[in-house]
């Protein structure tokens, strides 16, 4: 089954960008870009257009301004008509540069939105590349909790009534961050990275049992609360179970793979008289000192002079 395409508004990328706008055939909110690749035109301009992807926004730069700036009048205007005729969804000048009269009319002719920015076109490519990879991206929705620990992303995740609002509040108030509750939007940026953020209509709403909602910014202020976070770890709560074996040394490595990205993951029993708080703040911790290369129960094992090799077990969502 072929992954689900996102897609985002030209009217969207020009309020982030602040982009001038020198032509546009119709308002930009119904213009739609669903590829987060771009391209400087350089090979196109020449006349090259195996392998051309018409999809993605074109950007013109010093380097292809000053080529067209080279060659005579007809010449120019040729290459532009053909580059335009591909229907590509934008073309964009950087650096505030000029613009040639007969771009505004070839847009117009094959109706193509012109843009232009002040930045630099590295600088620019860049924060645009980053900002669809952002809005473009795969994702999935879960219903769990994400806070930020310690500076660790943490997704917490259970059945319901497990506790995993209320561990947000105590997580709260001993100074850490809510991202979202109840349902967490998973977006994969990259082939490494994962962002979770809430639904806007729900962001930063609490749901505890026997209070009912209240708003976290509001209740501890702007400091409590953040609106996307990258997920570092993943902890499953589940009730205690007296005859299930829980790991008690952590030597073993537990990953759970979201959107084809490994995150590694703890389950955490829950029973009366633990400090939930305290434990995942331990945890993350020890995550964060686990990337950095350092292992607790590694090294005891080595003081004690055992031998135990290390276990890689994965657990999937598959999505599609």
């Amino acid at each position: 089954m072929s992954e689900k395409k996102f897609s985002v508004d030209l009217q969207t990328i020009i309020e982030e960008f602040h982009l001038e706008t020198i032509y546009l055939p119709e308002d930009p909110s119904k213009l739609i870009v669903d590829e987060t690749d771009i391209n400087r035109p350089g090979l196109q301009l020449m006349g090259f257009y195996e392998y051309f992807n018409n999809e993605r926004i074109q950007i013109v730069g010093k380097m292809e301004f000053a080529y067209l700036a080279t060659i005579d009048e007809q010449s120019r205007y040729d290459r532009l008509d053909m580059l335009f005729s591909q229907h590509i969804p934008a073309l964009i000048i950087s650096r505030e540069l000029p613009y040639f009269p007969e771009m505004v009319e070839i847009a117009q002719k094959y109706e193509v939105p012109l843009l232009r920015t002040k930045d630099s076109t590295s600088s620019f490519m860049a924060a645009l590349i980053a900002f669809l990879n952002l809005h473009l991206a795969p994702r999935i929705t879960r219903h769990g909790v994400l806070i930020e620990v310690h500076g660790e992303g943490m997704l917490i995740l259970g059945e319901s009534g497990v506790g995993k609002s209320e561990t947000a509040v105590e997580l709260i108030k001993r100074g850490h961050r809510l991202v979202a509750d109840d349902a967490v939007e998973i977006r994969r940026v990259s082939n490494i990275s994962l962002v979770g953020s809430s639904p806007e209509n729900i962001r930063h709403f609490l749901e505890i049992r026997g209070i009912g909602i209240v708003n976290a910014r509001r209740l501890f202020g702007m400091g409590a609360v953040k609106v996307t976070e990258k997920i570092d770890m993943i902890v499953e709560l589940e009730p205690w179970d007296s005859e299930k074996v829980y790991d008690r040394m952590g030597v073993d490595n537990e990953y759970t793979s979201i959107l084809g990205v490994k995150v590694p993951c703890a389950t955490i029993p829950v029973k009366p008289g633990r400090n939930l708080a305290v434990i995942l703040e331990v945890a993350a911790m020890n995550n964060r000192q686990k990337k950095m290369g350092y292992n607790a129960a590694q090294e005891l094992l080595d003081n004690l002079g055992l031998d135990m090799d290390k276990k890689e077990t994965i657990k999937k969502w598959d999505i599609y």
